[in-house]
């Protein structure tokens, strides 16, 4: 019975990720250089591409997020159809899966991911049972940050953390080239952090988040509330979008900052400046090496960076007696969640073949016991008259 079942393992796939963060250092150089699938998926978009060994994308697709993405089966969906496209044309060897939400210390379920309807949601076994190939399910912070430290602005950083300004703030902590996830799996929710006791109402269900002063939201909320009650310094972009308050977005801002709008630049310089506070209390608390920024606010460069630096140093604990993190941003760009997805998924794939090979090898010696048994047996039963007995 025993030699039945591992006939049957064969063909399974065995979780192979509970100690391999702890490995994530060292495995990463003898992982196999096979092309591997990262996802990366949004509150708008799933975004899948084929990567090699060496961080470059082979091919790049991606489908809007269905309006019925309220159910957990449709983003599956999706995810399994761009798998397949894919695969029609590269010989793909794992996936690996950068998810907006919480995703437990086992990276196997999205606890929580406020943009969809996943709610301890089991997506890895759910994928993997669809597709012919092992998956891997992290949070697209720590996959963008881990893409950053081996391709990126944070290669050589032994202590990094990434910061991404977005609709809100995400970040992932590498220590050692070790991805930080915590006991639990959710560290890195930085936007959550209290800043302001009191202050604006997020999302969470908490007051005063660090990404109610220094995100995109807040960026947008800002400037709305200008237009919306007619101030003159918000002349120029209640101009803009003739009048309509709703089409003031981020990169409006951002374009009128560099266009030299008074008000703009200032929303600008606002949200720099919590930034640094933030960064500040990051440096008291961990002393990293490096900030990497990235998430698509920090394409204001230096009209953000700028401020941010100048409040780091403003807010620094024992500023002027101690080295100074270094400040990058992000070269990965809106691809990193997806890169660094495909790279730790290159870590499971490496798992998975050596399991697969043992399996293989306890197989064959099976098969050549059982040869030698058989003929064995047939010998045995073999009468003196058998001419080849």
């Amino acid at each position: 019975m025993s030699t039945h079942r591992d006939l049957l393992r064969v063909t399974e796939r065995g979780p192979a990720l509970r100690t391999m963060g702890s490995r994530e250092r060292r495995s990463h150089l003898s992982a196999p250089r096979v092309p591997t699938v990262g996802i990366d998926i949004g509150g708008t978009k799933v975004m899948a591409g084929v990567v090699d060994a060496d961080g470059a994308i082979l091919e790049k697709i991606r489908a809007e997020t269905p309006d019925k993405s309220k159910s957990p089966k449709v983003v599956e969906d999706t995810i399994v159809e761009l798998v397949l496209d894919l695969s029609d044309r590269h010989d793909v060897h794992a996936v690996g899966i950068g998810a907006a939400g919480w995703v437990d210390a086992d990276r196997s379920r999205v606890l929580f991911a406020p943009h969809l309807a996943w709610r301890n949601e089991p997506l890895r076994d759910a994928l993997q049972a669809r597709l012919a190939v092992p998956v891997m399910v992290d949070n697209d912070a720590n996959t963008a940050a881990w893409a950053e430290w081996r391709f990126g602005a944070g290669r050589g950083e032994d202590h990094l953390v990434m910061i991404t300004l977005g609709t809100g703030i995400g970040g992932a902590i590498l220590e050692d080239g070790r991805v930080k996830r915590g006991k639990y799996g959710v560290a890195g929710e930085f936007g959550h952090m209290q800043v302001v006791p009191g202050g604006h109402r997020c999302p969470c269900g908490n007051r005063g988040c660090w990404e109610q002063y220094s995100s995109g939201n807040a960026l947008v909320r800002e400037a709305r509330e200008l237009a919306a009650a007619d101030s003159p310094v918000a002349y120029e972009i209640i101009e803009r979008v003739k009048g309509h308050v709703p089409d003031i977005t981020g990169p409006l801002i951002t374009e009128l900052a560099r266009e030299g709008d008074a008000m703009c630049v200032e929303l600008l310089q606002d949200i720099g400046q919590w930034l640094g506070v933030g960064r500040a209390n990051h440096a008291a608390a961990r002393d990293p090496s490096c900030f990497v920024i990235g998430g698509g606010v920090s394409a204001a460069d230096d009209l953000l960076i700028g401020p941010a630096r100048d409040a780091f140093r403003r807010n620094l604990t024992g500023r002027g007696y101690r080295p100074e993190a270094r400040v990058a941003k992000a070269e990965l760009g809106p691809e990193a969640g997806m890169v660094g997805a495909a790279d730790l998924a290159r870590l499971v794939a490496r798992r998975f073949r050596r399991a697969n090979r043992r399996r293989l090898e306890r197989y064959e010696r099976y098969e050549r016991y059982a040869q030698a048994f058989r003929a064995g047996a047939v010998r045995t039963t073999r009468t003196p008259e058998d001419p080849g007995a």
